[in-house]
């Protein structure tokens, strides 16, 4: 291991300039004075007279103002510009190379590492091979590749010392991946990029966690999420510890910056002024030599003395001309910022461990883990496209992703490698498709895919407006891409007049003549989850049950406690401009969810160990482990219960600043029906298609037909609630929850052997929380309820079918009242038995059905006639309205 680290920065000048930068450790035995060719000195010394002026001129002046350096060119001879595109030449292609880079970050008792062998950082050309490039017309574009080697990152737990007992796996072990970045410049004067391209491309992604590392993981995760929130601030006053200094803000030194300390050891940028009054400047600080030479011309790059044309670029300030402060130009437009990640296929995987006992005392402790779970998504894409604070979209999609049970799980031997069962019955998720049936559309427009605009010489086009991206990325659009999952995030912010983002900015002599319109701001979050499927038999259950119960197993603080909501009253009423400005836009973040075409099939209970799990996701100590192993049941294949739904649409939307939208809008004495809308926080739930039935595997593996017990209907939900119910407080009438509930039509039928099943598939799952016994399943059951195609009974078990129509709910709380109200408009309740002969008809005997015309109820065909209500508009058959008064209000009120 080396003590030391060296920094080498060679450059050779001739025809053509290049440099390399090497930060790391050199290897033992090995000289850098070989990559120093012989010919670099001839160079040096037989260079052009201007080169080598330039740069005594430049030791020599280093006591004077570099704005002074700038404007007087230590040779006639040269071109204008041409030591600043010299420079530019240079940083385009600086090779960057860092060896053994180790990040490190301790928390209580979490060591979180990350080791990267070596990242290297060079230009390329348009077919992404390592190149000398520079930015020439008409393209305009500079390319680079960053390829990091052998990444590994390590969760470890430490002990109340602070030392590390026994070292878990690693979360991701020796992983390589290659980044692309595109940048691509409206001029040759332009400082900035117009367009940035950041993506990177992991091939295989393979990681695993152990039951340690799970709770300190989602602790890390709740770190990033209170960090992106903005939940974690600066301490409070008394939050600092005793004897600790006041805590100040420090400006780190840069290259091209010069700094001082003030008297307080804080340091902060030269002005000016200061500037020229330093004697010598503060360059004789610093080291001779030819870094401070070639630091000397950075201003002439990005330095503050250019200036920007009305057109976006930069322009150099010619000698004499006014500061930059005295001349007002157009700020620049922000570049448009386009970050993706890519990964072909990925495999996180779940770990139990267990010590192992050592014959010595002296031995340190020896961890064996156990992999019991393993989630495999591919196709996996993360995109984000954002310019400046006006526009920001993340899109994420998964092409497919399955989950699969691994060995045993808890002592008992489920999917171990010599039991030989099939692969398939392993896998209790499926959602998309496969990568090798969808193909690689996963990398549509990206830097990796050899269609897209920048691999074919053409300047890419992005979407920054609201309306169009809601047009073309649309719910079909992202299936077609993706398949699985996919999630579109989009916040944009625009003015009043629509001409334009805020990001647009005028002039500051326009500000003062006309003030901005007024900003509007929208946040739509969009989530579509494809056709899937789940299998909960025992041995799914059990694994994501466990999975909780670990991550629950931790005594971590949280980051930020929820704080009560203080109330405070508007001092100034609203103004009618802010009023007409509500009613035209109201801020509001929305969210929607789909999932299309759920399978959920929930087996009966293998083996059943929810006795030592339940306890733990209760918050209670857990029990002693199991004396010994649950019994299998013996009936082979499982019957199954199985849900299926077409369509599930569900929307949240709330309001974007709540308080103040509440504060100003409950202060008013009549508002409109506008806005108090918008003081509410509404969710719509429409199901489409639901059906339940009973169902079974063959011998092939595949499911027989579903036998219904509940077949399909569809429904819908509303609800709303009030925001900051506190500030309505002196406004009785105005609902605090509101909720409507509407149910076209919905049935449930099943035969005795069919509710007998029923039972025992819940008895199957709940008798180890109590006392009960499993009831052993019958083949003789399971013969009457799965009957053959084709084969009949002599004596078919009639159907017990219970069915209510047109029901409506609808509740509602006040502060003085809850009230409900509903109708329904039919209910049947009736017993069907099939014909057992040949050509005989259903009988069907009705119990209770309502509404019913009675006047033939004494005659025999009564009873084995199918009826229906006389017409659509008959009236319901139940109606009721319900008040219950609050607050110790009369209850005489009540209507019931």
């Amino acid at each position: 291991m080396l003590s030391s680290s060296s920094i080498i920065i060679i450059c050779q000048w001739h025809h053509t300039s290049s440099a390399c930068v090497y930060l790391g450790a050199p290897a033992e035995g090995e000289d850098y004075s070989a990559l120093i060719t012989p010919h670099c000195e001839d160079d040096h010394e037989s260079g052009s007279s201007s080169t080598s002026r330039s740069a005594s001129d430049s030791a020599k002046a280093q006591a004077k103002p570099r704005r002074l350096q700038q404007a007087a060119p230590s040779d006639p001879d040269l071109p204008p510009g041409y030591v600043q595109s010299l420079i530019r030449r240079v940083v385009n292609n600086v090779n960057i190379v860092v060896n053994n880079l180790i990040l490190k970050y301790v928390e209580d008792d979490i060591v979180l590492s990350v080791n990267i062998t070596s990242a290297e950082c060079y230009t390329v050309d348009d077919a992404w091979e390592r190149a000398f490039m520079d930015i020439t017309a008409p393209e305009l574009v500079l390319r680079k590749v960053i390829n990091f080697s052998d990444c590994t990152v390590c969760l470890d737990k430490r002990n109340g010392s602070g030392k590390i007992e026994f070292y878990q796996d690693p979360l991701l072990y020796k992983c390589s991946f290659r980044t692309r970045l595109h940048f691509t410049y409206d001029n040759m004067n332009s400082k900035i990029p117009a367009l940035i391209k950041m993506q990177t491309m992991v091939e295989s992604l393979k990681l695993s966690v152990t039951d340690q590392q799970l709770p300190m993981f989602m602790r890390i995760l709740e770190l990033v999420i209170a960090l992106y929130y903005g939940a974690i601030g600066a301490p409070r006053d008394g939050d600092a510890d005793e004897g600790s200094g006041p805590i100040r803000e420090t400006v780190a030194p840069v290259p091209g910056m010069d700094v001082e300390e003030d008297n307080q050891g804080m340091a902060r940028p030269f002005s000016s002024s200061e500037l020229y009054m330093q004697p010598g400047g503060p360059d004789d600080q610093m080291d001779e030599g030819w870094v401070s030479w070639a630091w000397s011309f950075v201003p002439a790059i990005v330095g503050e003395e250019d200036e920007e044309g009305e057109d976006g670029t930069y322009h150099q300030r010619e000698p004499g001309s006014s500061p930059s402060g005295t001349q007002q130009h157009a700020q620049p437009r922000d570049p448009v910022v386009s970050i993706g990640f890519y990964c072909t296929k990925a495999s996180i995987t779940f770990k139990l461990t267990e010590s192992l006992s050592e014959s010595s005392y002296y031995s340190p402790q020896k961890v064996k883990s156990r992999e019991v779970l393993c989630l495999e998504p591919e196709g996996i894409t993360i995109e984000v496209l954002m310019m400046g604070e006006a526009f920001f979209d993340c899109q994420i999609g998964i092409v497919g992703c399955r989950a699969v049970c691994l060995k045993g799980i808890m002592g008992v031997r489920d999917f171990e490698d010599n039991l030989n069962r099939r692969e398939e019955d392993a896998v209790f998720f499926m959602c998309g498709e496969t990568l090798s049936a969808k193909g690689m559309t996963y990398l549509t427009n990206s830097l990796f895919d050899y269609r897209s605009p920048e691999n074919n010489g053409v300047r890419a086009e992005f979407i920054l407006d609201a309306t169009n991206h809601k047009e073309t990325y649309t719910e079909i659009a992202g299936m077609q891409r993706f398949g699985a999952f996919y999630m579109d995030y989009l916040y944009t912010m625009e003015n009043g007049g629509g001409k334009g983002s805020v990001g647009s900015q005028d002039s500051p002599a326009a500000a003062k003549e006309e003030p901005l319109p007024a900003v509007q701001e929208s946040s739509t979050k969009r989530l579509v989850v494809g056709p899937l499927e789940v299998r909960l038999h025992s041995s799914a259950v059990h694994r994501i049950l466990k999975m909780v119960a670990c991550a629950m197993d931790h005594e971590y603080e949280p980051y930020c406690k929820p704080e009560p909501e203080l109330v405070e009253e508007r001092r100034a009423p609203a103004t009618p401009e802010e009023l007409s400005s509500l009613e035209e836009f109201i801020p509001t973040r929305l969210t929607c969810l789909t999932l299309l075409k759920v399978c959920i099939t929930v087996s009966v209970a293998e083996f059943n160990l929810l006795h030592t799990l339940m306890p733990v996701l209760m918050g209670q100590k857990a029990p002693p482990a199991p004396p010994s192993v649950p019994a299998f049941q013996p009936v082979r294949p499982l019957p199954a219960l199985r849900f299926q739904v077409e369509r599930v649409n569900a929307e949240h939307t709330v309001p974007m600043y709540g308080p103040e939208l509440v504060g100003l809008v409950s202060a008013l004495s009549q508002p409109s029906d506008n806005l108090l809308h918008h003081c509410y926080a509404h969710c719509y739930l429409k199901v489409f298609e639901f059906q339940a039935g009973l169902t079974c595997q063959d011998a092939a593996g595949t499911f027989l037909p579903l036998l219904p017990i509940i077949p399909s209907f569809s429904t819908a939900l509303y609800g709303k609630l009030l925001q900051l119910p506190a500030c309505w407080t002196k406004r009785s009438p105005v609902p605090t929850t509101e909720c409507i509930f509407e149910l076209p039509h919905f049935a449930v039928q099943a035969t005795m052997a069919q509710a007998l099943l029923l039972q025992a598939l819940c008895q199957s799952w709940t008798h180890s929380l109590g006392n009960g016994t499993p009831q052993a399943l019958s083949e003789g059951l399971l013969q009457q309820v799965f009957r053959a195609p084709g084969v009949k009974s002599r004596s078919p078990s009639p159907t017990l079918e219970c069915s209510v129509q047109n029901v409506e709910l609808k509740l509602c709380s006040r502060a003085t009242v809850k009230c409900a109200s509903g109708t329904v408009g039919a209910v049947k309740v009736c017993a069907r038995t099939p014909g057992s002969e040949e050509g005989s008809k259903e009988k069907l005997v009705p119990l209770i059905q309502g509404p019913s015309d009675t006047r033939e109820l004494h005659t025999s065909r009564w009873l084995n006639e199918i009826r229906k209500p006389e017409s659509l508009l008959a009236p319901d058959l139940l109606a009721f309205s319900v008040q219950v008064p609050l607050q110790g209000d009369d209850c005489r009120n009540s209507d019931i």
